[in-house]
């Protein structure tokens, strides 16, 4: 069980969106991984700690997406991302709730993100959504590397690869930098 600060602690949902929820998940459906990611932000909300709704999308013509060549490319459609695909999956957002967009996997490069949990004197974040190995691995990493307690639900994350990929991340990697948890061993209180 972990239990923690309301007035230190904050929720960070990554890419809980109709684009990347509508691809094929693992090792559990995306519907599942939002319904955690709501239970988490449930609360939080109920005992007054911030709420991080994050998403990425980029230009049609991509000119703000990464431009490192790599072996792997994300796949950029002719024409730029469906209209839809940067908006938060339905039912999610709720008034007070804080919003990041970027343009990366990770929810800090480029965006207010620390400077916006810095001045609310957040030092332990709770990052959850889709995809484990890619938005929560980055931002996870990220945040340790500046000095944030990480924790992770791990029945709040999915990947839009493989499960062994999902499995590897949460076995070898996200232990040596954050607490593993469950949604129903995490608490939050005053």
């Amino acid at each position: 069980m972990i239990t923690l600060s309301a007035s230190r602690s904050a929720l960070v949902l990554i890419d809980l969106q109709q684009g990347i929820m509508a691809l094929p998940s693992a090792p559990r459906p995306a519907a599942e991984v939002l319904a955690n990611g709501k239970i988490l932000a449930e609360r939080f909300r109920a005992m007054g700690a911030p709420v991080v709704l994050v998403t990425v999308g980029f230009a049609a013509d991509f000119s703000d997406a990464a431009p490192g060549l790599v072996d792997q490319p994300a796949p950029r459609p002719a024409g730029g991302l469906p209209v839809d695909w940067s908006r938060l999956a339905d039912g999610l957002e709720q008034p007070g709730d804080l919003r990041i967009h970027k343009q990366q996997w990770g929810a800090f490069s480029g965006t207010g993100l620390d400077q916006m949990m810095r001045r609310r004197g957040i030092d332990t974040l709770v990052v959850a959504g889709i995809a484990t190995n890619f938005g929560v691995e980055s931002t996870v990493r990220h945040g340790w590397e500046l000095g944030y307690s990480m924790v992770v639900p791990e029945d709040a994350c999915s990947t839009t690869t493989t499960a062994e990929a999902h499995e590897m991340t949460c076995r070898l990697i996200l232990p040596r930098i954050a607490r593993m948890t469950t949604v129903a061993a995490l608490t939050v209180e005053r």
